[in-house]
């Protein structure tokens, strides 16, 4: 299991060292969300955030985009350092063509599901992909509880992705915590975004190491 912290979770005001921080503490990515206060009723931050904290972690940049038009701003994430970007099947842009301007910047493309969106819309997409991510919350704020009703989404997904002979790992976001995590190992699910869990952790490298072990 993989865990990437969200950076929707951090001290804002001292982001570059909040990266490091989990960096230090065994992060596998760094989750970034971009909010455009439209697809979603919240605003982060853009790429030129970004880019000023790309230097400080080698891990992954994860950048999930909360935003009605993401592929216009494909070109901006990939100059910032994105290693890896996600979008929403819901967004307004065309996926097919997203998915392609994604790869064409030599980054991995993923797609993203609302809790009220089902499984299957990504189905047609899933030889295209390098990642789904599966929501256990509504997107837009940190902190809400977890949706295990959303985990048979990741059955589903893994059992499409077989049927097609394909590996694709799949990931999940939303109120992932030492209560919930094994629930989503369970299911198979490869990587865990965390906020809260192991930001306001007293000791985050012991938050993420206890979370991995509850994955055993």
């Amino acid at each position: 299991m993989k865990i990437a912290p969200s950076l929707l979770s951090c001290d804002f005001s001292k982001m570059g060292s909040e990266i490091e921080r989990m960096d230090k503490a065994g992060a596998d990515w760094m989750h970034l969300d971009v909010m455009d206060g439209h697809f979603v009723p919240n605003i982060t931050f853009g790429a030129p955030v970004y880019k000023t904290v790309r230097r400080y972690s080698d891990k992954p940049f994860d950048v999930h985009l909360m935003i009605t038009d993401p592929l216009r701003y494909i070109d901006d994430f990939a100059d910032a350092g994105a290693d890896i970007i996600t979008f929403h099947v819901e967004s307004d842009s065309p996926v097919e063509e997203t998915i392609q301007k994604i790869k064409s910047r030599g980054i991995k493309a993923g797609l993203v599901i609302k809790p009220n969106t089902p499984a299957s819309a990504v189905f047609p997409y899933l030889e295209q992909l390098d990642l789904v991510l599966v929501m256990t919350v509504e997107p837009g704020f940190g902190g809400q509880s977890f949706m295990a009703d959303m985990l048979p989404k990741v059955t589903a997904v893994k059992e499409e992705c077989r049927r097609l002979g394909i590996e694709l790992p799949v990931e999940i976001d939303g109120g992932v915590s030492e209560d919930t995590i094994a629930q989503a190992a369970a299911v198979g699910v490869d990587i865990c975004v965390a906020g809260t869990a192991v930001f306001k952790a007293e000791d985050p490298k012991k938050a993420i190491a206890k979370l991995k072990s509850l994955c055993d």
